[in-house]
């Protein structure tokens, strides 16, 4: 089958734009049509420009390809990335390349009428166990969740004991079997790291998730050891396979976390996977807990838990796609439709 068509549209998000970067550039949605009269969907991101990136350039480099198995996708990935090298490699045009791949792999499935978790050779688990991202611990527990994830940034002094106060909650919670994560969104400095993985060292902190920046790959490389047993993740802000590799010869990160929404797709993510093997790096995708990420979870060796942010266990206002799995008893399940098995909620584009 040939590629006829390809459209990318920002949705009507409920978001008004300001300082943080999501209310502006937040996911679109990517749209390929087939002369076999079969569509495949994907999401990325970037908003508005990330589509215009689609819609202005990318879409003239799909026109006419042929598609019809998995290496197909991967050289039209190599073939988009090559194409938008000079103003790309990184940031929107990657979250707009992420968009075009999922889509890709969404019309495969469709067209061989599998889910993509058999594209990628099968399932190797029944379900995925998933974590909760939130401070609604209660809520959590009562879904069935035994692993929590909260936001603890960084304002001063006084978040020292904010985060032991918000831990112990978390670990009274989930019990001395349960897991409990932090994510400081790039906010803590080295010696704040430092100090933190002391001050928590009694709720056994799973790991730090984005301490620092991600250009601060030497300064995690040496905290990484200083911060035992208490791990350091981080990843959802990097892109492509290439960026990747800088990361494995650092040694910044103990667990490597990509978003397939952004960091080029399910072609990207299965080139990180391969580098992770090699340095032994487990791959833990931020907001696997989408179908996005599950499908690559359900049939690689990625590791669980899976990502689940409120919105897929709390009802959400503007929930872009239809037949998302649910969280039932802390896992999560795709079904075994074609592609992705979701629809675009269209009174949303």
């Amino acid at each position: 089958m040939k590629i006829t068509d390809i459209k990318a549209v920002y949705p009507k998000w409920n978001r008004e734009p300001g300082r943080v970067w999501q209310s502006c550039f937040w996911q679109i949605v990517v749209r390929i049509d087939t002369d076999a009269g079969v569509t495949g969907f994907g999401v990325g991101g970037g908003g508005e420009p990330g589509a215009l990136v689609i819609n202005r350039h990318l879409r003239h480099h799909l026109l006419g390809r042929t598609m019809g198995s998995t290496d197909d996708i991967r050289s039209i990935w190599d073939d988009l990335y090559f194409a938008s090298l000079p103003y790309g490699r990184a940031g929107i045009p990657l979250m707009a390349l992420s968009g075009v791949d999922l889509a890709l792999w969404d019309l495969l499935g469709q067209a061989e009428r599998k889910p993509v978790y058999d594209l990628l050779g099968g399932r190797k688990r029944d379900r995925i166990r998933a974590y909760a991202t939130g401070s609604n611990f209660a809520l959590a527990r009562d879904k069935g969740f035994t692993a929590v994830k909260f936001f603890q940034g960084w304002t001063g002094d006084s978040d020292y004991d904010a985060a032991a106060e918000t831990a112990a909650q978390a670990r009274e919670t989930v019990g001395p079997n349960g897991q409990v994560m932090i994510d400081s969104y790039m906010s803590w400095a080295p010696e704040v790291v430092l100090k933190m993985a002391h001050r928590l060292a009694p709720y056994e902190i799973l790991w730090f998730e984005d301490t620092c920046t991600p250009d601060h790959l030497e300064e995690l490389a040496k905290l990484r050891p200083q911060v035992k047993p208490i791990l350091l993740a981080g990843g959802e802000h990097d892109f492509s396979h290439h960026t990747f590799e800088r990361i494995a010869s650092t040694g910044a990160l103990d667990i490597w976390q990509p978003d397939i929404t952004w960091c080029g797709g399910i072609t990207a993510g299965l080139r990180i996977l391969k580098i992770a093997h090699r340095y032994g790096i487990p791959v833990i995708p931020h907001r696997g807990g989408e179908v996005w990420g599950l499908h690559l979870l359900m049939a690689t060796d990625c590791t669980e838990p899976a990502e689940a942010h409120s919105d897929q266990w709390i009802p959400a206002s503007d929930g872009l796609w239809l037949g998302m799995p649910d969280v039932i008893g802390g896992y999560l399940q795709p079904d075994e439709s074609p592609g992705f098995g979701v629809t675009v909620n269209t009174s949303m584009v």
